[in-house]
């Protein structure tokens, strides 16, 4: 049986195109076991691709589907039969095969859509890196899963154990597997009843919604931190996007983010926004596009209590001044400190239902443009997505090859387009900067500024 879709879900598919893909991705690199090549773990792929059967874990089994039927609204449909030839690609990289050849290659695949008559997902197996590991680039809609989901997803497919040669493929299902059952199609009242259960579950929620939204404009036209921004400038990333993507990421040790954050009575989180502010600030300035007013980041929030039951995305936002108008780092470390404690002493007074309606209204106008393009002549609400994506905490390895990083690909959108995403693997904290290639035509030189910004930041605490 079909299953409603959830609205957020359905408006990455709504506001997809071909200038405009809406799906996330990540880089892994993995480091090959004593003893073996890229040759074995290629024949172990192959091996997990003959006898998968065509079956796959459930989140990737959905297609999305609309029709007749389904009253023109988007649902999920389980396929059966997955054809896993077309999932699952092998690429190899031009010499020298360095993370150069690696990143342009992820840039031409993260702009290319998804085919929606499948489950939308891919995952492609690179070979040919120079120092003889190899990588693994997948990517799956935003409609199917947000970047924590996505990250989860990945930590469940690895094990802990670097002697653990019996690991499944990472799109194969752990445990027996699951029975087919045929679809019972679509049921109106299914849908009917589905649609009083919410009804009779928000309205308790509805009072507490009115003092949550004046709040919430309150804090804005006072330039406080929340799910809402009125004071974003407009710059060069805040303009009409194409479909030509261009990706950079870099790695520094995790230590010296908590060290930092540490000596600055700050989160590591904090740390990693003013890493982007400082970078932003020198881009824009070498550009000669730097706005007297801050830059606005909107900043994701994970919801963890409502996660397990999630199938798609449920996220709050908060926006945070990243302070880019000040010359010092460390007062735009204390301006964006003071930015993100304000918005989440705001969530702390409201129930995650009242989280999602404001950060569903902070973000409207973003879901606007992806809908009906972006109009220049408005005030952008945010300058940027900066997202801080929490990985395994412990060495992770798949049939022996170590995890040795990952990148994170996002998705910029008509009048957004740079995004910044970090994620942590074992101590290695990673940066992906994802953006347009007519809006950020120097988006490679950003990885080397976050690193400039992070020195800089180590000086300013006396490290």
């Amino acid at each position: 049986m079909p299953l409603p879709m959830s609205p957020l879900d359905s408006m990455f598919l709504l506001g997809e195109s071909r200038e405009h893909p809406m799906h996330v991705g990540g880089v892994e690199i993995f480091q090959l076991p004593e003893g073996a090549d890229t040759y074995d773990m290629r024949a172990m792929l192959d091996r997990a691709l003959a006898d998968g059967d065509g079956i796959v874990t459930p989140r990737l089994a959905k297609r999305a589907h609309r029709s007749f039927s389904t009253l023109g609204q988007w649902s999920w449909e389980t396929v059966d039969d997955i054809d896993l030839g077309h999932h699952i690609r092998h690429d190899a990289l031009p010499a020298p095969g360095g993370e150069a050849e690696l990143m342009a290659l992820c840039s031409r695949l993260h702009g290319s859509l998804l085919d929606r008559s499948r489950p939308l997902w891919e995952m492609h197996l690179i070979e040919g890196l120079s120092d003889g590991r190899f990588a693994v680039y997948t990517k799956i809609h935003h409609a199917v899963a947000d970047g924590v989901t996505a990250m989860k997803m990945l930590r469940n497919a690895l094990s802990e154990n670097s002697e653990d040669r019996d690991v499944p493929a990472p799109w194969q299902p752990r445990g027996p597997r699951p029975q087919r059952t045929p679809s019972k199609g679509f049921s109106l009242s299914g849908l009917a009843g589905s649609t009083f259960r919410t009804a009779r579950d928000t309205v308790g929620e509805v009072a507490g919604l009115v003092p949550a939204l004046a709040g919430t404009v309150s804090r804005a036209f006072r330039d406080q931190g929340g799910p809402l921004a009125l004071s974003a400038p407009k710059t060069p990333f805040n303009v009409p996007i194409t479909g030509a993507r261009q990706f950079a990421a870099q790695s520094w040790p995790l230590e010296r983010l908590r060290l930092v954050a540490k000596l600055s009575d700050s989160t590591i989180n904090d740390v990693v926004l003013a890493m982007s502010s400082g970078a932003l600030r020198s881009y824009l300035e070498d550009q000669n596009e730097l706005p007297a007013e801050p830059l606005i980041a909107m900043v994701p929030v994970s919801l963890k209590s409502q996660r397990e039951a999630s199938n798609g995305n449920n996220i709050g936002v908060l926006m945070c001044n990243l302070g880019t108008h000040l010359p010092e780092p460390a007062d735009r470390l204390d301006t964006i400190r003071t930015s993100m404690r304000e918005g989440k002493e705001a969530y702390e007074t409201m129930s995650a239902t009242q989280i999602l309606a404001m950060s569903a209204l902070g973000a409207a106008p973003i879901g606007a443009s992806m809908l009906f393009g972006h109009n220049s002549r408005v005030r952008p609400p945010f300058n940027l997505i900066i997202s801080n994506v929490p990985g395994p905490s412990s060495p992770l390895y798949w049939n022996g090859a170590r995890l040795d990083a990952i990148y994170p690909l996002s998705v910029p959108v008509d009048g957004q387009g740079l995004n910044i995403t970090c994620t942590s693997n074992d101590d290695i904290i990673s940066f992906g900067v994802t953006g347009c290639r007519s809006a950020v035509p120097d988006l490679k030189s950003i990885p080397a500024r976050l690193g400039h910004e992070l020195r800089a930041l180590e000086r300013a605490v006396g490290i």
